[in-house]
């Protein structure tokens, strides 16, 4: 197998040049053989997804290509490999080329709050492994196919940690990112990396839950997102359930190195989490690294 390195440059020029070409794209052979050569474009449903084998950063280069303009809204790029990858509080995001889902959506008229955005995408995720995960059940008990890799109890500890962070077993499975761009108004784009096939020891891998390549779980996740109620209050209610973090006893790290300690016991209409000390002091979190606590932390 020969793989194909694309500078970032490249990748941008060709992901804005064909955005006006591929409409009438219902297929591109390859897209679901990731390891294979570069899948090029395809439009899945609504989304018009590109993927490219090597770029620096997917997030950098939607947000370059939408700057110039012209970029369809719901743009998605994929990426094999990505070597300048970051997350929050500029961590950096790296796994071997083609093991991990690594992602970016161009969002050009985001509705609402766009902390939302990123709590929808992080629910899409967790419902896509999930579903998956069903799939799996389903052929096992109708085929000889060996049965799923997670039992109930397992599947049962899948989910996210505030803000949008999915886990699995206590372990980190994917994160999410968003970056506003200052040029276009209300553009935004929200990056994610998922671990499938590779995760530092620290984490965890789809392939401990179900069976999927990164590209067949990248279209899952959009149909998942696609699913999600529009009504604000009716989604409200899905994310907080999805929240492994409510009744937890968490520490919220803060900018200067401030910390504070307490249950998260709700989060308000912005989503924002509510923590309570001990003490029965109470604040509420718009930004904050929450790490929840083993007992005897």
């Amino acid at each position: 197998m020969t793989r194909t390195a694309i500078s970032p440059r490249l990748a941008i020029r060709i992901f804005f040049s064909t955005g006006a070409n591929v409409g009438g794209v219902s297929h591109t052979p390859g897209i679901d053989e990731p390891d294979g050569p570069d899948p090029g474009h395809v439009r899945h449903r609504s989304w018009l997804v590109t993927t490219v084998a090597e770029t620096g950063s997917t997030n950098d280069d939607l947000l370059r290509a939408a700057t110039r303009g012209g970029l369809p809204d719901r743009s998605v790029l994929r990426t094999d490999h990505q070597t300048a990858g970051r997350g929050r509080l500029d961590r950096r995001w790296d796994a071997p080329p083609g093991s991990n889902l690594l992602a970016s959506v161009f969002f050009a008229d985001p509705q609402g709050h766009p902390t939302e955005l990123l709590q929808r995408v992080g629910a899409a995720i967790v419902r896509a492994v999930r579903s998956l995960h069903a799939n799996d059940v389903d052929h096992a008990s109708s085929s000889a196919m060996a049965p799923a890799r997670a039992s109930p109890e397992q599947l049962a500890t899948l989910g996210l940690k505030w803000p949008n962070d999915v886990l699995f077993d206590g372990r980190k499975l994917a994160g999410v990112l968003a970056l506003r761009l200052s040029t276009v108004a209300g553009g935004l784009v929200v990056g994610f990396g998922v671990n499938v096939g590779w995760a530092p020891p620290e984490g965890a891998r789809t392939e401990e839950i179900c069976r999927a390549q990164p590209a067949v779980l990248l279209l899952s996740i959009l149909d998942a997102f696609d699913a999600l109620p529009a009504d604000r209050e009716v989604f409200g209610e899905i994310y907080r359930h999805e929240l492994l973090t409510l009744g937890q006893r968490v520490r919220v790290h803060l900018p200067l190195e401030e910390t504070f300690d307490g249950v998260a016991h709700a989060t308000d209409v912005h989503g924002r989490i509510m923590v309570r000390s001990v003490s029965g002091v109470e604040r509420v979190f718009d930004v904050g690294d929450v790490v929840h606590l083993r007992p005897g932390n």
